[in-house]
């Protein structure tokens, strides 16, 4: 009776689907999934598999902080709206199903005894939006996998003007000396296989800032794992 008054929505689009959390049909064919062949640092898709165990030429170029990012899509479609309902649309109920996704695609870096670090907001920022979307992701995660997510662990101490419309090196310079481990965070990272939680990965300017205050902080690896990234096939 309740499916009759008020049918599943689709979350991209919100027409009908058969059943609730799930995509219509057009939404499903726009999602950019991201499979192997894939960068290993950077978790970019390749067209072709030239074997296992290969690096992009931006990886080897400019070598992140972090050791390897993984992302369930392309950023991209509808990825791209999931992401911004998300975000701006106050749709929690998204991060369910974005943060089921993320389990599946993150297989190889959400490894049993890592502890999961939520990319923070900026005190006003969070204040505004009320909630934390990385830190939403980083529960569901840890529910499915069993791992403890810490977050306190980050402090975002800088105030830094938006990520949008910036290249590589504005990013960089944007994001130096804005994250900080907490004092009294830092005898919990010290030692840990971190993995680091964030909604989109553009340039990685933001995880690698993270990734060199846990690093410093004593933690013995840094990986990523995103939603959704923005990158071209190459």
């Amino acid at each position: 009776m309740l499916d009759f008054a008020m049918p599943p929505l689709c979350l991209a689009c919100s027409k009908p689907v058969g059943s609730p959390g799930s995509l219509c049909v057009q939404c499903w064919q726009g999602l950019d999934f991201i499979s192997p062949p894939y960068c290993q640092r950077l978790g970019t898709p390749f067209e072709a598999d030239l074997g296992e165990g290969l690096i992009s030429l931006k990886a080897i170029a400019e070598p992140p902080v972090f050791g390897r990012a993984r992302a369930v899509a392309r950023f991209d479609g509808t990825a791209r709206e999931l992401v911004h309902r998300l975000k701006y649309s106050d749709r929690l109920d998204l991060a369910g199903a974005m943060g089921s996704w993320m389990v599946r695609a993150g297989a190889e870096v959400l490894i049993e005894g890592s502890v999961l670090v939520p990319i923070p907001l900026y005190r006003t920022r969070l204040w505004r939006r009320r909630f934390n979307q990385s830190g939403e992701l980083a529960k569901v995660i840890g529910r499915a996998k069993v791992l403890e997510v810490d977050h306190q662990a980050l402090r975002k101490v800088k105030a830094t003007p938006s990520q949008t419309g910036l290249n590589a090196r504005q990013r960089k310079e944007n994001l130096a000396g804005a994250f900080k481990v907490r004092d009294e965070a830092q005898g919990r990272i010290a030692g840990r296989r971190v993995v680091l939680v964030d909604d989109v990965m553009t340039t990685g300017a933001t995880l690698n800032a993270a990734a060199r205050v846990l690093l410093r902080a004593g933690a013995s690896e840094v990986d990523a794992m995103v939603f959704a990234l923005v990158a071209e096939r190459v």
